[in-house]
Order: C-alpha cells, then structure tokens, then sequence
C-alpha cells in the first residue's frame, strides 16, 4: 500500500517538513509512567509505560507515508520498516531501565522494528494465526508493542498450554509442546477461523495488557501471546484508522 499516492507534492512536502523522520522532536519518548508487574504463577516481568511518546498524534501523522505491504506468512497484516533513526534514541532512555527490570547486564540494548496493521480477516486466517504464538525459544530476546490505535481492539494477552503447562518455550520444552500441541489438533481439529480470544479450548489466559493509546510494553518473546482482536471489528489497513502499533524485538548486551 503506496500512502504517499494519497497526497499532492505540496501536501507531501508540508508533511515532511512537519512530520519528516529526521525530526527527533516527533519521537521523543518520556518513562515518567514506567511501571514493572509480575503476572501468572511464575511471576512473568512485563514493563508498561504509558504515554510513551511525546507526541503521538505528530508520530501517527508521519506514519502514513510509510509504505505498508505483507512481509511475512506469521503476521496477520501489513508491515512497513521502522527506520533505526526513530528507535536509536530510545535506546539511551530504555536501556537502563530494561536492563533493571528484567535482570540483565548494564550496557545498550539493540533493537529493530516495523509498523504494524492488523488487516486479515477472521475467516481468512492462516492455522497458525489462530494460536497464541512465540516469538522465538530465546528467553534474551525481548520485545516492544506500543499500540497507536483507537479502534477498541485491545492489546496483548499471555497463554498457557493446558496440557503441557508451559507459558514459555525454549530449545529444551519446544519439541514437547510441539508434540503435544499436534496431537491435540489430530484429535480435535484446528480452532475456527478466529482470532485468540480466551484461549479456549487448548489454551488460558494469564494475562492481558491494556493496549490503550501510547502505551508501551516490553517482555521476553518466548512467552505463548497473541494480538487481542476483536473478531467483530473492522480491520482497515489505513494507518490513522485501523489498528496501528509499533512492535520492535530487542536484545541486551552481550
């Protein structure tokens, strides 16, 4: 999806000038509401900081000259690249205050993300959209999902496999969920066309994050998560309308 096509050059040059990525201003970020929960029976680390950006609706602005297209079969959407220049000074703010909350070593984290749109359909979903899913079986990465929607989907809700237990995933636990999990499916077949809502009947929910506008969240990416969508609502794939967030992955140093 070409947003730039939307505009005329002059409506595309005021943009720039105001909204343009080398202005800093616009992403400037503040921890004044950083806030660390623990949440499950194992005490999972979740960090949330509210009105994370400065200024938000100057950042949704800019984001629709962004070229938005599917990048991967995993996500449910379309997908632009988030340029480093944005995230790079978040860095010196996050670094610090991840490194405290999750118990890793002092130093620069990195970090790389993309916009993101949730736009598929329910009925349309692949099998593997409608399971809670993993990041990755590495408990040192991490990620970032800073939601900048107003559309009454929610956030990010946590799992755990009911058969198995497991709320994590790692080299040692994969190939038993994976195991198990495909012997469940053989047995009672996929769950329906839907986005996860309480997980049921293979998975609970632990946790969920409020997703309000400017929030953001971090936490380890091995953790079973999912988008709370609503399977009632519009998914519209205009950045100032449909479910916007930023979502970034990060590692701490080595």
């Amino acid at each position: 999806m070409d947003s730039c096509a939307a505009f005329d050059s002059l409506q595309y040059a005021a943009i720039m000038l105001h909204c343009g990525k080398n202005d800093m201003a616009n992403w400037a970020i503040s921890l004044e509401q950083a806030r660390v929960e623990h949440f499950s029976t194992e005490h999972h680390i979740l960090v949330s900081i509210d009105e994370f950006l400065v200024d938000p609706q100057t950042a949704v602005q800019a984001v629709i000259l962004q070229n938005f297209a599917s990048i991967t079969p995993q996500y449910p959407g379309l997908r632009a690249p988030l340029d480093p220049v944005v995230i790079d000074p978040w860095l010196e703010k996050l670094s610090p205050l991840l490194s405290q909350a999750f118990g890793m070593r002092e130093g620069r984290w990195s970090m790389h993300g993309w916009f993101s749109i949730v736009t598929r359909k329910p009925e349309e979903l692949l099998p593997i959209q409608r399971l809670p899913h993993v990041d990755g079986t590495d408990p040192d990465q991490f990620a970032l999902m800073l939601y900048l929607h107003r559309t009454g989907h929610g956030g990010t809700a946590f799992f755990r496999h009911k058969s198995t237990g497991l709320e994590t995933l790692s080299d040692e636990t994969y190939s038993r969920y994976k195991a198990a999990l495909e012997r469940e499916v053989a047995q009672a077949g996929l769950p329906r066309a839907a986005y996860v809502t309480d997980g049921a009947p293979l998975f609970e929910r632990t946790h969920a994050s409020a997703g309000r506008f400017n929030q953001a969240i971090f936490y380890r990416g091995n953790l079973l998560h999912s988008g709370v969508i609503d399977n009632s609502a519009p998914l519209p794939a205009d950045p100032l309308t449909g479910r916007l967030t930023i979502n970034c992955f990060l590692r701490p140093p080595a």
